[in-house]
């Protein structure tokens, strides 16, 4: 809201965005309560936990806004989609957890995947 605002955005565009917000967490919210009560009620059904994994090293969304992914693909677009055919990278969050922090100097830092960059990937800047 505070870029729109910046921008000189109307009123109205600001109101809509604002409803479409609010209409996204009531929704995600009737959708996780909907899921606990069939839950409860589906006690005897084997479920295969890994295939409502968030990432295959991080079982559980690690932000307020991300959307659990047994809630995110559900609806017509993946009705038809085999959910294990489809690529699953590891969570950035629990790979950057493992690595030590390093002292540098200055307020720029690079990476070059500790090879040589013909079999690393390219040189990355992060401004500090």
């Amino acid at each position: 809201m505070f870029k729109l605002a910046r921008l000189g955005a109307s009123t109205a565009s600001k109101t809509r965005l604002s409803g479409l917000v609010l209409a996204k967490r009531f929704y995600v919210k009737e959708i996780k309560n909907d899921l606990k009560k069939q839950d409860s009620s589906e006690s005897g059904d084997l479920v295969d936990l890994n295939a409502f994994k968030q990432a295959p090293n991080h079982p559980t969304v690690w932000s307020n806004e991300q959307i659990p992914r047994e809630i995110a693909m559900t609806g017509p677009r993946f009705e038809q989609t085999d959910l294990e055919a489809q690529p699953r990278p590891l969570a950035a969050i629990d790979l950057i957890a493992k690595q030590p922090v390093r002292i540098v100097n200055g307020r720029k830092a690079y990476c070059d995947g500790e090879v040589s960059g013909s079999t690393g990937h390219p040189r990355v800047y992060i401004n500090l």
